[in-house]
């Protein structure tokens, strides 16, 4: 790789990370009270995919320790968020599901968090947005496949 590439890697990914920081300042304080990046991130994803995931499952996809996973569904789970249940073909392990409880919290948070986003896009340009999104979602694919 040449210098030139090398710079352009290194800004590329420092604009990302930097990105990334103030996204999930703003997202974290506009969440409703009580709720976590993290919280809204696993009850998104139960939401969206509509099965019940096992804590392995859901560690492996938020790239986290089982440790860490079953520290926030513990806290979805007391919050009235989630259902888990032991698994009917395998006693050792449990299965996640949303509650109606956790769809309406995650609704209130898309509802508190989407005008920020929807913002950022309109004065970037929808067009823009919209070319740069095959660039990251191949940018996360290939760093998805080292893991």
């Amino acid at each position: 790789m040449s210098d030139q590439d090398n710079l352009l890697a290194v800004t590329l990914f420092s604009e990302i990370l930097t990105a990334d920081q103030l996204a999930r300042n703003q997202v974290s304080k506009a969440l409703p009270k009580g709720m976590e990046l993290s919280h809204f991130s696993v009850l998104n994803h139960l939401a969206y995919s509509g099965v019940e995931k096992s804590p392995a499952q859901l560690a492996k996809t938020f790239h986290l320790t089982r440790g860490a996973m079953t520290n926030t569904l513990s806290k979805l789970e007391w919050a009235g968020y989630v259902h888990i249940r032991p698994d009917w073909d395998d006693a050792r392990r449990k299965m996640v599901s949303i509650s109606p409880a956790g769809r309406k919290a995650r609704d209130a948070a898309l509802a508190a968090i989407t005008p920020i986003f929807g913002d950022l896009v309109q004065e970037v340009g929808a067009d823009k947005v919209r070319a740069t999104l095959p660039v990251l979602r191949e940018l996360r694919m290939r760093l998805s496949e080292e893991n």
